[in-house]
């Protein structure tokens, strides 16, 4: 993924293996989601023989707006499918807990994707609520420092990539129609949520139009 996420292992040694495998599932949601502000797992070997040998799993994946929490605990269930996996294939046993951490991992961002998924239903109502927002167009646009303006009245508003809804910030020319919420910032004027009009058209326009970074410009 882009932003790296930050491991930590607790009560047993730094695995790149598992290392590998949190890259993987956290790579699956960026795709799913490319707006990740951060991501954090604490893997945490099994501290007692009732616990089956099962691994402790906590997601924490920052987002505009909210933090994600995900926490993979060993339960009185899961203990019960460990034992019983152990009697079935206990000659098997290193190789049964060597995939333990690796099924811990997995169903952690399994339930992360679902949190996610609720979170984007979320903001796609927010979408609809925006409609009655103020409107301005793109007037200074910054691909590559992830920042623009919006020209409201006369006024610049600055907004941030992280505030334009459904990541479509890669969507965004000078010109875009889009509607905004406003705070004040210790800068001036800066857009809480940035809101594409007619996204759809304004996106396979997008698509067809090279954007040519500022300093691009101004050397021609």
């Amino acid at each position: 993924m882009t932003l790296a996420p930050q491991i930590t292992f607790r009560n047993m040694e730094n695995s790149p293996r598992l290392e590998e495998a949190v890259l993987n599932e956290a790579g699956k949601l960026e795709r799913f989601f490319p707006r990740i502000m951060s991501c954090r797992v604490a893997i945490e070997g099994p501290r007692r023989e009732e616990f089956g040998g099962l691994y402790r799993v906590r997601i924490d994946l920052g987002v505009p707006g909210e933090e994600l929490v995900v926490e993979q605990n060993p339960t009185l269930h899961k203990t019960l499918q460990a034992r019983e996996a152990d009697h079935k294939t206990k000659e098997d046993e290193p190789h049964r807990e060597r995939r333990d951490p690796q099924r811990a991992i997995h169903e952690a961002f399994h339930e992360m994707r679902r949190r996610l998924q609720d979170y984007v239903r979320r903001n796609r109502g927010d979408l609809k609520r925006h409609e009655g927002l103020p409107m301005g167009n793109v007037v200074r646009l910054s691909p590559e420092e992830g920042y623009g303006f919006i020209d409201a009245d006369g006024r610049e508003v600055y907004f941030h990539r992280n505030s334009v809804l459904d990541g479509h910030f890669g969507r965004l020319r000078i010109g875009s129609r889009v509607r905004f919420d406003e705070e004040m910032g210790e800068k001036g004027p800066q857009a809480t949520t940035v809101a594409l009009v007619r996204e759809a058209h304004q996106g396979r326009e997008a698509a067809t139009t090279v954007l040519i970074p500022a300093h691009h410009k101004a050397k021609g």
